[in-house]
């Protein structure tokens, strides 16, 4: 199949155009299509609902009756955010390996070396074939401060078991790793309540 994405392909349209019409014929030949053992996906940009979306995803798996682990990069387990519970009682194994806001750090070395942990942790998850889906929430900023490698990242993507899918989420993503990714989405911000000063709502932003 080409590059289209699925709105792409059900508006009739390319980048950058207007939908047009419905469409009366498939633009694509179902004969064409193939299947995949398994996908990354990456999910990027300054816009809200990078970890909203993998959130989404991971119930899509945990309802198709997959296994699932969530390993969070940055988030600690002092954050008793709402996704976490809900996942936790469907089965996610949930790991909360962070340190918080690095700004809030009274060390940022021992941050720095909790982010690292994480991510060993993480390619142990992935490599064990334990898992249908893997999500590394907010690993892009570990990569970004150069606290883990891009290369050993896309190693660990690229060997793992062909059944394990992999979502990997935070601003800009190491451009090695979309290079990979079967699936790329840029969150774009337009507005974003914070900026008028409104905190973080429970319930919608965790």
């Amino acid at each position: 199949m080409s590059d289209q994405t699925a709105d792409q392909i059900e508006t009739g349209t390319e980048l950058g155009e207007e939908p047009s019409e419905p469409r009366n014929e498939a633009p694509y030949d179902r004969q064409e299509l193939q299947r995949a053992a398994s996908l990354v996906l990456v999910h990027t940009g300054h816009g809200k609902g990078k970890s909203t979306a993998a959130f989404g995803t991971l119930l899509r798996a945990v309802a198709r009756g997959w296994n699932v682990a969530v390993v969070q990069s940055l988030k600690s387990g002092k954050w008793n955010t709402g996704e976490e519970k809900v996942c936790r009682s469907l089965g996610v194994e949930w790991f909360a390996a962070g340190d918080g806001f690095t700004w809030e750090s009274d060390d940022l070395d021992e941050t720095r070396a909790k982010a690292v942990a994480a991510w060993e942790f993480s390619k142990e998850l992935v490599a064990s074939g334990k898992y249908h889906l893997v999500v590394l929430d907010e690993i892009s900023y570990s990569m970004t401060w150069e606290w883990i490698d891009p290369a050993d990242v896309v190693a660990c993507l690229s060997e793992r078991p062909e059944h394990v899918n992999v979502i990997l989420t935070g601003r800009d993503m190491a451009a090695e790793v979309v290079a990979v990714a079967d699936t790329v989405t840029e969150m774009v911000k337009v507005k974003h309540a914070f900026d008028e000063k409104i905190q973080a709502k429970k319930g919608i932003d965790f």
